[in-house]
């Protein structure tokens, strides 16, 4: 079943206006990449780009061997969402939203590891750990997404050595993107 789209004119140049309604829907902001391919169907899909997402099965594969290794909850994030994660249920967290706020916030932290304790607004939605670390994972000094561990235990929370690993693997998943 199809669902009743906008119609929308193309102008001469080629182009179209994408509805106010569906960019907010999607967080599409002026001047983000749209990735535009055709469907078997012949039909023209726009989707939102995010480098972090064309290396995505490794972005699972990569949460998963920080899990099994540090035994904390690993996260791997674009800039907009989850496209990663093992040690929580992937159900609740695979493709929810990051708080663009403490995205920002992140973004311009001086410090590459950003360590959160409870209290604090949620970076994602739902998922208040009781400590985390953050690793901005950077192409050319673009934010792209992020590497988070986190523990959901009083009595083990991250450390040092998660902040060494979340921030090598944030180094390693940038890698990925060249």
């Amino acid at each position: 079943m199809k669902e009743t789209g906008v119609v929308r004119r193309m102008d001469e140049l080629g182009r179209i206006v994408i509805p106010k309604e569906i960019r907010r829907t999607l967080r599409i902001r002026e001047g983000d990449p749209l990735e535009i391919f055709i469907d078997r169907g012949n039909e023209v899909i726009l989707k939102r780009y995010a480098p972090i997402t064309a290396v995505e099965d490794h972005a699972q594969e990569y949460a998963e061997a920080l899990h099994d290794s540090l035994g904390h909850i690993a996260i791997i994030t674009d800039t907009q969402e989850v496209v990663g994660v093992a040690g929580a249920p992937k159900k609740q967290l695979l493709g929810r939203a990051i708080n663009e706020e403490e995205l920002a916030e992140i973004a311009h932290a001086t410090d590459p590891i950003v360590s959160r304790g409870t209290g604090e607004p949620s970076l994602i939605d739902g998922f208040e750990p009781d400590s985390q670390v953050i690793a901005p994972i950077r192409r050319e000094g673009q934010l792209e997404g992020l590497v988070i561990v986190a523990s959901r235990d009083p009595k083990r929370p991250v450390g040092e050595l998660e902040e060494n690993v979340a921030r090598t693997a944030a180094d390693f998943l940038a890698r990925q993107l060249r």
